[in-house]
């Protein structure tokens, strides 16, 4: 420490900001030149912007809650199966390697790797369906996600985290369309956030089907075979293949984008075409996700019309709401067992005992 009163100690976030900026690439996002929360704050003496954006995410109430969320399979028996935690941590991790790979900034990358899912509903998808249907703004889980963040964390106080966190966690999702896009619209303007956003695709591309295989809903031998020829037969070497890709065809295009060499991306399209139809879409998967969009849409009614009872569980509420808005905050929040426990307890009936 310097012995001159007069000069001020510099903090160890000071010195973690000056590391990014001696050892990152020079188009990876810094610390020190973030634009910053919405609503100002003190900055932290020990983290830089995005490792504190990533520490709030984990220790939120949302993020819990994602173990008890369904990734593709209901209410999986087996305890090898993923759930929504389990997938958000797999996509840190591939997205934590193609970014220190790249020299990147892995603490962005984790933050919004670890945020990116929070305003998924309970059963998946299927929870999505029907909330967009009943909430008549509609309904989609990355734009829940930055609502959690924004709005909903610490009782509507929100967790006010960087502007770099919450676009990479609003335009991760692709759905069914182009995984590789530099559309501002629909991609992040930073590197980190596009690493996300195939860190996602590349995570559950492998593991939804590893998790369908270990369920019999397909079988390896179902896997497009040109694609399994380019990317690998097992789940570690896909993984390794897609990764490599991305580093590869990133450094080929000199950091102007994150993208994926041709041939890869080709077998990585074919795979998800493959999942929707065998898969996402098969009488299994699909058959008990009808079951769970009558519960998730019975809830939904239920409280609009006791309200005494919503406003008792829901807790606190932001003045602007309609009551449409609050139900679908509260049943998007719900894990599929809590919704499960709740529609038994308002419409199964219970059986008389004799005391």
């Amino acid at each position: 420490m310097n012995k001159d009163n007069n000069i001020r100690p510099m903090l160890i976030r000071e010195l973690l900001e000056h590391r990014e900026k001696q050892t990152l690439h020079p188009k990876a996002m810094l610390s020190a030149n973030s634009k910053g929360r919405e609503t100002p704050e003190p900055a932290c003496d020990v983290r830089p912007i995005f490792q504190h954006d990533r520490d709030r995410i984990l220790h939120s109430k949302s993020f819990r809650r994602l173990m008890y969320k369904t990734q593709v399979l209901l209410l999986p028996k087996g305890d090898h199966y993923r759930t929504r935690l389990t997938h958000t941590l797999e996509v840190s991790q591939i997205a934590r390697t193609i970014s220190k790979s790249l020299m990147l900034n892995e603490d962005l990358t984790e933050a919004i790797a670890l945020g990116h899912d929070l305003g998924h509903t309970p059963f998946g998808h299927a929870g999505e369906a029907v909330l967009d249907k009943l909430n008549p703004g509609g309904f989609r889980h990355y734009e829940q996600s930055l609502r959690v963040i924004e709005l909903l964390e610490r009782d509507g106080r929100g967790l006010n985290l960087s502007f770099e966190v919450r676009e990479g966690i609003l335009k991760h999702s692709k759905g069914k369309g182009p995984i590789v896009t530099t559309s501002p619209e629909v991609t992040a303007s930073t590197l980190e956030g596009r690493v996300l956003r195939l860190a996602d695709i590349i995570a559950y591309i492998n593991h939804d089907i590893d998790d369908a295989i270990r369920a019999g809903v397909i079988k390896g031998d179902d896997l497009p075979e040109k694609a399994v020829k380019i990317l690998g037969s097992t789940y570690s070497k896909r993984i390794d293949t897609m990764i490599k890709a991305v580093i590869s065809a990133t450094k080929d295009t000199d950091y102007q984008t994150v993208a994926i060499t041709e041939e890869v991306m080709f077998s990585l399209n074919a795979m998800r075409d493959f999942l929707y139809e065998k898969v996402y879409d098969s009488e299994v998967v699909h058959g008990d996700l009808e079951k769970c969009e009558k519960i998730l849409g019975e809830l939904f009614h239920y409280y609009k019309t006791h309200t005494g009872v919503f406003e008792k569980e829901a807790g606190f509420n932001i003045a602007e709401d309609t009551m449409e808005r609050r139900i679908t905050d509260f049943i998007a929040g719900m894990t599929d067992r809590y919704a499960l426990d709740r529609f038994n307890e308002i419409f199964m009936p219970k059986p008389w005992s004799i005391v």
